[in-house]
């Protein structure tokens, strides 16, 4: 496949990101590299061998498997259906235990993102991190977690909303299919080549967003999380900010969308002057019939007259 035949498939944004996993986790070398630069010219235009089977397709609006079996850290056998409670959204993310780099570059990125974001994992929305190895056990996932919750500002009492899943290839597959994560094992390098995201996912387990790359905008994040919840305990002021803000594909972030600014401003707008004009119009009526009280005359009582009867004339 070309390069441009895979730019297509993925996205711009996710080429490079792919590009990003595969030197980085699939171990391009420098005389790999030097040898390329040299040849370049004569060489035609097909991806490295260490992309092949490596990419991101989005499955949005997809369901993840709930019946998906997995081990915690503390060696229970859990379900993923078990951290979907209906209410609250997910932010899932893949991460080998031995990864030399790129998986501890987007859970150090998403950790940092998470701290500038108001939400709180394990009060709003819960942080389910899968290993794609299944040499990984739950002691490597317990030292794992340690690590990324000590580097979380408000790590004290959010402990619980920080799930850390180890299982066999075939339940791990059964998750990386359903969310179109596709990556590959090195044997050469011993290390998995695969891309660089996080994903939203809605409190009944669908796939709401994917963010790429391996720094994650606190706005971008907080925004997906917003849609992921789908308007579940959402406040009005989110709900404005979610209709200000548009996710932009090819960007693979959020923008602020003008029109729709300058539609709410002019509802705003309305609002304010239909409120100054009702207020006006309040007083002025008071002061009309204050001033209309003071002007009239004050009334005079109504004085009843009496008549005395006519004395009759008396004879002489």
């Amino acid at each position: 496949m070309t390069h441009r035949a895979l730019g297509a498939r993925l996205g711009p944004p996710l080429l490079g990101v792919t590009v990003l996993a595969s030197c980085l986790c699939g171990g391009a070398g420098h005389a790999h590299a030097q040898a390329w630069q040299k040849e370049r010219e004569g060489m035609p235009n097909t991806p490295a061998q260490e992309l092949a089977g490596v990419g991101l397709v989005e499955h949005l609006d997809g369901a993840v498997p709930r019946d998906a079996a997995f081990r915690d850290t503390e060696g229970q056998a859990v379900t993923l259906g078990q951290f979907f409670d209906g209410k609250r959204p997910t932010l899932l993310v893949f991460a080998y235990h031995t990864c030399p780099m790129l998986c501890s570059l987007v859970l150090d990125a998403t950790v940092r993102s998470l701290n500038d974001v108001a939400w709180t994992v394990g009060q709003e929305f819960d942080v389910v991190s899968i290993s794609i190895d299944p040499h990984d056990t739950p002691e490597t996932a317990t030292r794992k977690r340690a690590s990324v919750v000590e580097s979380y500002g408000r790590s004290k009492g959010s402990v619980s909303g920080w799930h850390f899943l180890t299982g066999d290839e075939a339940n791990i597959r059964k998750v990386t299919e359903a969310i179109g994560f596709e990556y590959r094992y090195d044997a050469r390098q011993k290390q998995y080549a695969h891309p660089a995201a996080i994903y939203l996912l809605t409190p009944d387990a669908h796939i709401a967003r994917y963010l790429y790359g391996i720094q994650f905008e606190p706005n971008d994040v907080r925004l997906g999380l917003l849609e992921a919840a789908q308007g579940r305990s959402v406040s009005t002021t989110e709900r404005i900010l979610l209709y200000c803000y548009h996710y932009d594909p090819q960007g693979g972030h959020y923008s602020l969308v003008a029109m729709k600014v300058m539609r709410l401003g002019g509802v705003v707008t309305l609002g304010a002057l239909g409120s100054f004009l009702t207020i006006m119009w309040a007083r002025e009526r008071r002061r009309s019939k204050k001033l209309a009280a003071s002007n009239d005359p004050p009334s005079t009582p109504r004085t009843t007259s009496r008549t005395t009867p006519r004395e009759s004339p008396t004879s002489p």
